[in-house]
């Protein structure tokens, strides 16, 4: 039985075939044959050639029967939106479906401004969308999408996006399917219309932009898999087509030419797997010699990209955070740890000036390069040239040296200094500890690397490096994947789950798997936070290895049902200059990278006028002071990063500069985080709300906004609001971290006058409710939290004005400025990828310890009265799974030791176990227990924790406030049930205000 792998790059095409049963063979790992041929403009000749040959050379009958599979990687797509390049992405027209609702986070907000030039025809906000129990939130108006498609034609635009607020929840399609339907019949069949359910989960921006990008690229995909479907054909081989996907798995032919985004990081991920298959890193561990080996970053070299990704000593790739950037684009698909650079073997070099200034890429020639370059008889100075010129002796067989024997030694000095600085940044920015690494060197474009790299310890190059990503092609399994949110009520999740995972089993099958050998590798169960109806995201993932074909049997090929819309050429368009590419991309590198630790924020009298990089500081440091909840902030840092950028100004002031009886106002979202991830309100339904609230109230004049809880995205909502109202946001916040309930606000703790009622609660569709009176506190967590749930799990709540006197007596001081310091201690830390320093910089700002290095190896979760309870159990590191020396010592020390965390919402407690199952207490609320992404160095909310990720967990002192007889009471550990004493983790420092600190 044989596999042909072959990957399609920006310069070369690769192709291997392997006979699967001398897979152990630890000289050959199976490889029979390989071949490099130049991508050609039209793509069926390279691969074409290199099919043929490696089957001629390895003696095999294409049509005998005996081959298992095509399948093919590329990095086509993703080179395209590396390098902005306008000649293979169209503009894009995008509807979303979610009216009044995400007005204040338009499309495209968080896209660098070189893609969003390029990308950008078309946006509208209109009617549309469901809640999250699936109930619709307007009805799709089609006279809108009839308006829509008249200013989509008008514009001549071909690609169309439509998203929906959780239209992934839509099993009738009655959102996105039916606006398509109307914009079909109006367009004509000539446009291609993306719905985002096809293409994303849950997560509203992330969805969107994948979809902006998929819709982007689609006519280049189809195109480019087409020629792969021809290539096919005329080498005579009957067996399936397979196109590899992000996470190493394979797709079919159709589905990728319909979501090629799934493939964007394709190219990386088959070379970090073909890398570690061909060092034999899996025979290693099967035989028991893999030693002390640790963690080695493998870098693939390309004509275009060079991809620089870690790699497990178990072969696998590290898988990414909850979030990727592709592009610099945010987007929530499940991929490996890639970093993507625009330098390879066909990047252009540029010298400038008469005291020679050189410059190498973003931009390449990539397939030209034999026709191009100079060494080839072509005009263009390229990283390959360079190389030749330098006398490096493997590259002494390449094109002729005496055509590159005018570039000076100072050309060739400069040039081969920014390639090793290219290098080593990139590199430095995967790395986790600043201590060397060893280093996997494959790709054709290898030749180009230096021979040391600042940092790494090793270079290892494994025999056929130069088809590592066609070998890893080659190797793929096939998968199959049920990502779903289910509403609960009256069903039985065990019987839920198993139909799921026959869904999934199902697809695998469906997509070419051998039903022998499917089996579940992933199931999560995430119930939904705040919501009653017991909505719960299930995520079911089955793998197999491929089947055998029977007789002629093979995959869909795109013509089968997935007819391109657009006309499809047998080749490429012949490229424009390589300059003008350049030219319309030319800001792809042009943002001003800020100096975090020498950065000094702008303080104006007694106010603190923001920045954008102010907004990510607090950011960041919102979100780890949410101690696992409180919804993302990063929806809220886009609304007032965008404020910014239209002009508007966003202040901070401290309450030394008010007078005792100045009015705050007070606002928050209430509901589930998971329904603001996808329903976006914004301010201004907080706004109303407070509009509405004051008038009862009688309150004519407000001197500052105030955040109930500093943590999670409740603690960037009064910056939003300040900016409507006009006033400055306050240094405080209510809590001092987050909390799920009404009642735990600390002037509610302390039974302070109006502390909760009036209220307000104001859903952003013209919904308004006032709560006057109630019989107690805890009836105002009831009554709003029901109100909110028929209002779609989500609302803006208004509690009543409140006296600065009374902010400052029962309110905790300068936490936006402590949420600041936190952010900015991660950021620095971060810039300097010392990921090990994070815990250490953040305890400078706050007393507290770091409790435990690991890996979340348990998660369960149950619903109750609308929270979310449950429990983690995190495992430290195995020896294969240590990353550097640090994270050694402190995986060992130990030993056994797991660490449980149960939370409500919040994390509540921290327990070490011992192997003898003897648990002791370590922190406990009201303390800010926090689990920290260790390879970001970001939090963590409840929500994400999932299995196999790493994970660094902090406890930090909570506010004197909450550990009074009073305070212990609402937020300590009795008021989740524990029955542990409250131990302080350490003596409270008061937040250093920012105000006062730089105001010199």
């Amino acid at each position: 039985m044989y596999r042909i792998g072959v990957d399609v790059g920006g310069t070369n095409t690769d192709g291997v075939i392997l006979d699967i049963r001398k897979a152990s063979d630890p000289e050959t790992r199976g490889v029979l044959a390989f071949y490099k041929h130049a991508t050609t403009v039209n793509v069926t000749d390279g691969i074409e050639a290199a099919v043929r040959n490696v089957l001629t050379s390895a003696g095999v009958d294409p049509a005998g029967g005996d081959v298992l599979s095509l399948t093919i990687g590329t990095t086509h797509f993703i080179n395209a939106v590396v390098q902005s390049d306008s000649r293979r992405l169209s503009k894009v027209a995008v509807i979303r479906l979610a009216a009044p609702y995400s007005e204040e986070c338009p499309p495209f907000i968080d896209f660098p401004q070189n893609l969003k030039r390029i990308m950008n025809g078309h946006t509208a906000i209109i009617s549309g969308g469901l809640q999250i129990d699936g109930r619709t939130i307007n009805p799709i108006v089609e006279s809108e999408l009839v308006e829509q498609a008249a200013r989509i034609r008008a514009k001549g635009l071909k690609d169309i996006v439509l998203v929906g607020v959780f239209s992934p929840l839509d099993v009738s399609g009655t959102t996105e399917y039916a606006a398509r339907d109307i914009l079909q019949r109006e367009l004509g069949p000539g446009v291609n219309i993306v719905c985002s359910r096809d293409v994303g989960q849950i997560g509203f921006i992330e969805r969107e932009n994948a979809s902006i990008l998929n819709a982007s690229i689609s006519t280049f995909a189809q195109r480019t898999i087409r020629g792969f479907e021809r290539a096919m054909e005329r080498s005579g081989l009957k067996c399936p087509l397979y196109i590899t996907q992000n996470d190493g798995t394979l797709t079919t032919a159709s589905a990728a030419a319909r979501l090629p985004i799934r493939t964007f990081s394709s190219g990386a991920t088959n070379s970090m797997r073909g890398a570690s298959f061909l060092a034999g890193i899996d025979l290693r561990r099967k035989e028991g010699t893999g030693g002390e080996q640790k963690t080695m970053l493998v870098v693939d070299v390309g004509g275009t990209t060079t991809d620089v990704g870690v790699l497990l000593p178990s072969g696998f790739p590290r898988q990414a955070a909850a979030f990727i950037e592709v592009g610099g684009v945010r987007t929530n698909f499940a991929m490996p740890d890639v970093n993507s650079i625009g330098l390879g073997g066909g990047s252009r070099v540029r010298v400038e000036g008469r005291r020679p200034k050189v410059m190498v890429g973003p931009d390449s020639i990539g397939h030209y390069l034999t026709r191009d370059a100079q060494v080839f008889g072509g005009d263009v100075l390229t990283a390959t040239d360079i190389c030749v010129a330098s006398g490096e002796e493997l590259a002494q067989e390449i094109g002729d040296k005496t055509r590159v024997g005018h570039v000076s030694g100072e050309v060739v000095k400069q040039a081969q200094g920014v390639v090793k600085k290219l290098m080593e940044s990139v590199v430095d920015r995967m790395k986790t500890s600043p201590e060397d690494c060893t280093l996997l060197l494959v790709g054709g474009g290898s030749i180009i690397a230096p021979k040391r790299l600042e940092g790494v310890g090793e270079i290892i190059t494994p025999p056929f490096h130069s088809v590592a990503n066609a070998v890893g092609a080659a190797i793929a399994n096939v998968s199959g994947e049920v990502d779903t949110i289910e509403v609960m009520q009256g069903k039985n999740l065990h019987v839920v789950l198993e139909k799921i995972k026959e869904e999934a089993k199902a697809k695998a099958v469906q997509n070419g798997a051998d039903v022998e050998t499917v089996r579940v590798v992933e199931v999560a169960v995430l119930p939904v936070q705040y919501v009653t109806n017991q909505a719960t995201r299930l995520i079911v993932r089955a793998v197999g290895e491929i089947g055998v074909p029977q007789g002629s049997q093979a995959t869909p090929h795109i013509s089968d049902g997935h007819e391109p819309k657009q006309t499809l050429e047998n080749t490429e368009d012949e490229p424009e200059d390589a300059q003008a590419v350049l030219e319309e991309g030319a800001d792809v590198d042009s943002t001003v990278k800020v100096d975090y630790e020498n950065y000094l924020p702008k303080i104006v009298g007694n106010e603190w006028v923001l920045s954008e990089t102010d907004l990510f500081f607090i950011m960041e440091g919102c979100g780890i002071l949410g101690t696992g909840g409180g919804g993302s902030p990063y929806p809220t840092y886009l609304m007032c990063r965008q404020i910014l950028r239209e002009g508007g100004t966003i202040r901070i002031i401290d309450h030394s500069s008010l007078p005792d009886d100045a009015q705050i106002t007070r606002g928050a979202g209430m509901g589930s985080p998971s329904v603001d991830e996808e329903r976006m309100s914004g301010g201004r339904p907080i706004m109303v709300a407070g509009q509405e609230l004051a008038k009862f109230m009688g309150v004519s004049k407000i001197s500052a906004t105030l955040a109930d809880e500093i943590g999670g995205g409740n603690g960037m909502t009064p910056l939003l609001t300040s900016h409507y109202y006009g006033v400055p946001a306050l240094d405080a916040d209510l809590m001092g971290r987050a909390y799920p309930m009404i009642n735990q606000l600390l002037p509610a703790v302390y039974n302070r006058p109006n502390s909760l009622v009036p209220c307000s609660l104001c859903d952003g569709d013209g919904n308004v409710v006032i709560l006057t009176k109630v019989k107690n506190q805890f009836y105002v967590e009831s009554l709003m939290r029901t109100v909110t749930t028929e209002m779609g799990s989500s609302a803006a709540l208004c509690m009543p004005s409140m006296a600065l006197s009374d902010v400052r007596g029962y309110g905790v001081q300068r936490t936006q400025s402590q949420a600041w310091w936190i952010g900015r201690a991660v950021a620095i830390c971060r810039q300097k990828n010392n990921l090990m320093a994070i815990p250490d910089e953040i305890l400078k700002i706050q007393n507290g310890k770091c409790l435990f290095i690991g890996k979340i190896v348990n998660v369960s979760r149950e619903v109750r009265a609308g929270f979310t309870w449950g429990e983690i159990r995190i495992a430290r590191l195995r020896d294969d799974e240590v990353e550097d020396a640090s994270s050694a010592l402190v995986a060992n020390e130990e030993g056994d030791d797991q660490m449980i965390i149960p939370f409500q919402n919040e994390n509540l407690a921290a327990y070490v176990e011992k192997h003898d199952g003897s648990r002791s207490m370590v922190a406990i609320v009201p303390d800010l227990i926090v689990v920290l992404d260790s390879q970001s160095g970001s939090h963590l909310g409840t929500q994400m924790y999932s299995y196999g990720l790493r994970v660094t967990v902090i406890a930090l002192a909570g506010s004197p406030l909450w550990t009074t007889e009073a305070g212990l009471k609402c937020g300590g550990p009795s008021a989740f049930g524990l029955s542990d004493p409250y131990l302080p983790i350490g003596e409270y420092i008061t937040p250093k205000s920012v105000i006062e600190h730089f105001r010199a």
